[in-house]
């Protein structure tokens, strides 16, 4: 298989991970699951850590083709409005965002939300192909943790979102509206069946306990042995138990309210008001 060359971004704030994908002999290009820097205790936004993507690949003569989101993300804002501003390239996520942004829509009370997708360039389906300039990628959907999730498979590497950690860390939770631990089992199953030497590469990292530094590459066949929540000798029962019994355990992530609003409109920040200054809604007592 054709190998991209893949260059990580790992954001501490977030613990998150973008990604520059790109085909070395045409200099073309995808950016994966991009962070809008966002503090929450003052509401102010930067594009800090967006700029270091536009830095490499404007330094390194690349053209961006594609923005892919591998989910509607609860953890950090997208910055793939900027990226797509200073970039160009098109935006996509999985067909089940609209799953996503009907559940969401009544939460935060969005009428001006359109509950189809459309604010995405593409929608990809299960199977569904695109070009990263001579490399070929495709789309494997992996619902379970939300149900937009989708692992991009590129040359001879894939992004697999929330779905999978790193193997001595786990797996996604599945308590989010829409997730299904059986689902996840499902979805991961699909992902261990590409070839063993598939470079696998997370959307983030907490460093598992023992772990000095954070990481997010590892391989289909070693998750398939060693990861702790889904290796080869564990069955879709024993995962499902573990599963639900670890969520029951979770709390919210701290900026699931911010990112969930600002994401379904695929990273667009919500319009200003008549006083120039832009607004986003916390729900109380309702989720």
């Amino acid at each position: 298989m054709s190998k991209p060359e893949v260059k990580a971004f790992f954001d501490g704030a977030t613990f998150t991970v973008s990604y520059v994908v790109s085909d070395p002999a045409t200099a073309k290009a995808a950016i994966i699951d991009p962070v809008l820097d966002y503090d929450p205790a003052s509401g102010r936004t930067s594009t800090t850590s967006a700029d270091q993507l536009i830095a490499y690949v404007n330094g390194n003569g690349l053209s961006v083709d594609w923005i892919l989101e591998t989910h509607v993300h609860a953890d950090h804002l997208s910055g793939a409005p900027y990226l797509k501003e200073k970039l160009g390239g098109q935006t996509a996520i999985g067909n089940g965002v609209k799953a996503v942004q009907e559940t969401f829509k009544s939460v935060f009370n969005l009428r001006e939300l359109a509950a189809d997708g459309s604010q995405f360039d593409r929608l990809f389906s299960d199977g569904d192909s695109f070009d990263v300039g001579d490399i070929k990628g495709r789309v494997i959907a992996t619902p379970g943790h939300t149900p937009a999730c989708v692992t991009y498979v590129i040359g001879d590497s894939a992004y697999v979102g929330d779905t999978l950690f790193m193997p001595d860390f786990g797996t996604a939770r599945t308590d989010f509206p829409g997730g299904s631990a059986s689902q996840l089992y499902g979805s991961i199953q699909k992902t261990l069946a590409l070839p063993d030497d598939t470079r696998l590469f997370m959307c983030h990292d907490y460093k598992a306990p023992g772990r000095d530094v954070y990481a997010w590459e590892t391989s289909v066949a070693e998750q398939r042995d060693n990861n702790i929540h889904i290796n080869k000798n564990v069955s879709e029962t024993e995962f499902v138990e573990l599963r639900e019994g670890r969520d029951s355990q979770l709390g919210m992530p701290k900026l699931l309210l911010p990112a969930i609003q600002v994401n379904v409109f695929a990273g667009k920040l919500p319009e200003p008001e008549d006083n120039g200054i832009r607004y986003l809604k916390i729900p109380l007592d309702a989720v």
